[in-house]
């Protein structure tokens, strides 16, 4: 949105890569209605010989349609734009009202600085999202688990202890997300909190880990008639590792295998899956209330966990679908 005319703004595109094909300038918005500012917005490369009300304009423009605008400017009339944009960015040199209206102030002309800390920012949104979807989808869903098998068993579906070291154990498991090496997909853009789509997420992954939990609980119960220590160890384990073994589907929007997960975080992983599983037969077992397991239930987890993240995976592509389809629609042509 420069000040300058059209020639020098091309060149200036061309020499950092941008597309310059179609240039507006600023004495054709003055002609123009909001509704056809919001359409042009979308179709121009770039805008010349535009005044600082106009710069604003467009600024607000952008950011009624939804998209996120930075603005760099130094001068004491780029601080209303500065201010309107979702990141305002200045230089040490610039005027102080700029300074004070911007968001960042760069120390230095590297704008590669910025865009590394965009970066990582981007990095850490995608972390946090992971944990969230994990934590807020894993825990809905032992809700409905224990009040359901609280509703039809003679004794407790889980004790006390049992239930601190399974999320003691999760939480381990998940502290190398921040280590993760994260899908350039979810980076590639800039992406916003949407409280909707974690509401969603627990309202469909939830109710899944719930339903590998009754299915647990039958087999437990109708297949090895299993007693109270043994009803406590085959959920204790069934339950840590699918809570563990999702973060390798949720982590990514695209399918497992094609967006690596980070050693670090395999490896802590797996580790407390393992651990998780050798507890029933270790030295600690009786006194944590579990017994040995039977060879033939570690062969229906092995099927059950599989199944479970599978459907889990088909239900991430459908969120994400329409997660997709819901951000297409509050952007589309002609609405605000």
């Amino acid at each position: 949105l420069p000040g300058d005319n059209e020639l020098v703004t091309a060149a200036v595109c061309r020499a950092v890569g941008l597309p310059a094909e179609r240039i507006v300038l600023g004495s054709e918005l003055e002609r123009l209605d909001p509704l056809a500012l919001e359409r042009l917005v979308e179709e121009v490369d770039a805008f010349a010989r535009v005044t600082p009300a106009q710069k604003y304009r467009i600024v607000l423009t952008l950011k009624a349609r939804g998209h996120a605008v930075a603005f760099l400017g130094d001068g004491i009339n780029d601080a209303p734009s500065l201010h309107a944009a979702d990141v305002g960015i200045s230089a040490m040199n610039a005027v102080d009202i700029a300074r004070e209206a911007a968001d960042i102030v760069l120390l230095d002309r590297r704008l590669s600085t910025l865009h590394e800390g965009i970066m990582e920012g981007r990095r850490a949104f995608s972390s946090v999202m992971t944990f969230l979807l994990m934590e807020t989808s894993s825990n809905f869903g032992n809700v409905f688990s224990m009040a359901g098998a609280a509703a039809i068993l003679p004794f407790l579906p889980m004790l006390p202890h049992q239930i601190l070291l399974n999320n003691f154990l999760y939480d381990l498991a998940q502290i190398a997300i921040p280590r993760d090496r994260v899908d350039p997909l979810l980076t590639a853009s800039p992406r916003r909190w949407d409280i909707g789509f974690v509401r969603a997420a627990m309202l469909v992954l939830g109710p899944i880990s719930s339903l590998f939990d009754f299915l647990t609980f039958a087999v437990l119960l109708a297949l090895f008639h299993a007693d109270e220590r043994l009803f406590h160890s085959g959920w204790f384990v069934e339950s840590l590792v699918t809570q563990c073994l999702v973060v390798f589907v949720i982590r990514t929007a695209r399918a497992p295998w094609r967006a690596r997960p980070s050693w670090f975080l395999t490896l802590n992983v797996l580790a407390i899956v393992g651990i998780g599983l050798a507890l029933p037969f270790s030295p600690f077992a009786d006194v944590l209330g579990f017994v040995r397991l039977p060879p033939s239930y570690l062969l229906f987890l092995a099927v059950a966990v599989t199944s479970y993240l599978a459907l889990v995976e088909l239900a991430k592509r459908g969120l994400y679908a329409w997660m997709n389809h819901r951000q297409r629609e509050t952007v589309r042509p002609g609405r605000a």
